[in-house]
C-alpha cells in the first residue's frame, strides 16, 4: 500500500518536508515580534521549552498514527478506533481537519500572492515600469486574485507530482535555499546601524515577565501553531515514512529545526526593524507595540528597503524570495491534506484530485478576496485560533485514550526496538494523555478570553 501511495525516500527528505511545512509566514513574522513584546530572551526561552514539552509530544501523536495507518486523517482516526461511536467521531474529526486545512490555504494563498507581487516589484522598478511596480504593491482585488492564482498554480504543480517527485524533491531544493537566503540577510542586517539595538531587545531576557500568563500563552500558541499541528499535515507526512524510521528521533529533529529557524527569523526581523527606525521608519503602532504581521512585512520593511537606495532593491528581492519560499513549503503540506483524502477515499488519481482541489481552494480564495473586510479575519480566527487547538486536542485524545497503548508501542518499536526502555516511552504516553490536552484547553480558553 505504501508504494502505491508513495513514501519519503530518505530521512533528509522527510525532515526537510516536515520542517518546510512547519516554517511558514507566521513563524517568520510572528515569532520575532512576539518575542519583542513578551520579555525578549525570556519569551525565547519559554518558547523552546514549550516547543519540546507541548508541540513535540503532539507532533509525535500525529506521526505515530500516520505511519501506523498509512492513511489520511479521516481514515486514520477510524482505523485506530474500535467502537462505532469512536469511528464516527473519528470520521467527522478527520473531515473537519480536511475542511480547516482547505480554509487555511484559502486565505494563506492570498497572503502568499502578496509575497509574489512584492518579489516582482524590485525587478520591474529596475527595468523601468513604475506604473506596474506601483500596482504590484497596492492593495486591490485584481492583484490579490491574480497572484493568489499564480501561487496556487505553483503549489498544485508540486503536489500533483507526488510524494517523492513533488513534495520531497522540492522541499530538498527550497529549504536549503531559504536557509541560505536567511543567512545572507542576517549577515547584511547585522552590519547596519541600529541592528544591535534590535538584537538586545530580542536576546536580553526580562525575567520579570517569565511568569506572565500572557507570555506563556503567546509562547504556547507560537510553539503549537509553528509545527502545523491539528489539521493532519504531520499525520499525512508520517504516513509516508518507512517503517524502519526512528519516530521519536525524527520528531525531535523536526521540532529542533523548526524552532531554530524561528530563532533565526528573530535574528533577521528584530534587528531589521530597528535598522528601519534608524532610517526614519515608524516601527511602533499607536498602542506603543512593535508593528507585527502583514503591516511589518508589507509596510515597515519595504519602507526600509526603499530608504536604502540602490542597495535596497537586491535586499528586498532576497527578502521576498525568502518569504515566498517559506509560504510555498507550508502550502504544499496543507494542500496534501485534502488531496490525500480525495485520492484514498474517493478513488481519484493524484493529478485529478490535486488540480480539482486547487480550483476549489482558488475559488474560495477569490470569494475571500472579493469580501476581504468581511471574511478574511473571520476565516483566520476560525481556523487558527479556534479550530486548530480543538483538532490538536482530538488527535491527542485519539492517540492515547482511543488507540490501544500496546499498538502504539508496537508501531514505534518497528523503527526503535529499544523504545520501551527509553525515557521517551516512560514519559510520552501519560504526558500526551493528560498534560497535552490540559495545556491545549488552557491555550484555547486564553484565545477565547483574549
Amino acid at each position: 500500500m505504501s508504494s502505491s501511495r508513495g513514501q519519503f525516500s530518505s530521512k533528509t527528505g522527510f525532515i526537510l518536508a516536515a520542517s518546510g511545512s512547519a516554517v511558514g509566514l507566521g513563524n517568520i513574522w510572528g515569532f520575532p515580534t512576539n518575542a519583542a513584546e513578551n520579555g525578549g530572551g525570556a519569551f525565547v526561552l519559554i518558547y523552546f521549552v514549550l516547543a519540546f514539552f507541548l508541540a513535540y509530544p503532539a507532533l509525535m501523536a500525529e506521526l505515530i498514527i500516520g505511519r501506523h495507518t498509512k492513511s489520511n486523517m479521516v481514515s486514520a482516526l477510524q482505523q485506530i478506533s474500535t467502537g462505532k461511536k469512536a469511528k464516527r467521531i473519528g470520521k467527522y474529526t478527520g473531515l473537519y481537519g480536511v475542511i480547516i486545512a482547505t480554509l487555511i490555504l484559502s486565505f494563506y494563498s492570498i497572503i502568499a500572492g502578496w509575497m509574489l507581487a512584492f518579489l516582482l516589484e524590485p525587478l520591474l522598478t529596475i527595468t523601468g515600469f513604475p506604473e506596474i511596480s506601483a500596482w504590484l504593491t497596492a492593495f486591490g482585488n485584481t492583484r490579490n486574485i491574480i497572484f493568489s492564482a499564480v501561487f496556487m498554480l505553483l503549489t498544485t504543480a508540486v503536489v500533483s507530482a507526488g510524494v517523492e517527485e513533488g513534495i520531497e524533491k522540492w522541499s530538498c531544493r527550497l529549504m536549503p535555499s531559504m536557509l541560505l537566503l536567511m543567512a545572507c540577510l542576517i549577515a547584511y542586517v547585522m552590519f547596519q546601524e541600529g541592528a544591535i539595538a534590535g538584537l538586545k531587545v530580542y536576546l536580553l531576557p526580562d525575567f520579570r515577565q517569565i511568569g506572565d500568563p500572557q507570555l506563556i500563552a503567546s509562547a504556547m500558541g507560537q510553539a503549537f501553531f509553528s509545527l502545523s499541528l491539528g489539521v493532519g499535515t504531520m499525520l499525512i507526512y508520517g504516513s509516508y515514512l518507512r517503517p524502519d524510521e526512528n519516530l521519536p528521533t525524527m520528531g525531535a529533529i523536526v521540532t529542533l529545526v523548526d524552532s531554530s529557524i524561528a530563532f533565526l527569523a528573530g535574528l533577521l526581523v528584530l534587528p531589521a526593524l530597528f535598522v528601519a527606525q534608524e532610517n526614519g521608519v515608524t516601527i511602533y503602532n499607536a498602542a506603543g507595540n512593535l508593528i507585527a504581521g502583514p503591516d511589518l512585512i508589507f509596510q515597515t520593511l519595504p519602507a526600509l528597503f526603499h530608504d536604502m537606495g540602490t542597495i535596497g532593491i537586491p535586499v528586498g528581492l532576497v527578502f521576498f524570495s525568502l518569504m515566498t519560499i517559506a509560504a510555498l513549503t507550508s502550502s504544499i503540506s496543507m494542500l496534501e491534506v485534502p488531496v490525500s483524502y480525495t485520492i484514498e477515499n474517493h478513488g481519484a488519481s493524484r493529478s485529478l484530485a490535486t488540480w480539482l482541489i486547487g480550483v476549489i481552494i482558488f475559488s474560495s480564495s477569490t470569494l475571500i478576496a472579493l469580501n476581504f473586510d468581511a471574511l478574511f479575519t473571520v476565516v483566520v480566527t476560525l481556523t487558527t485560533e479556534y479550530s486548530q487547538p480543538l483538532l490538536g486536542l482530538m488527535l491527542c485524545i485519539f492517540a492515547t485514550w482511543v488507540w490501544h497503548r500496546d499498538m502504539i508501542l508496537t508501531e514505534i518499536r518497528s523503527g526503535h526496538p529499544q523504545v520501551e526502555q527509553s525515557l521517551f516511552w516512560k514519559i510520552w504516553p501519560g504526558y500526551v494523555r493528560y498534560c497535552c490536552p490540559a495545556l491545549i484547553i488552557l491555550m484555547f480558553i486564553q484565545n477565547v478570553v483574549g
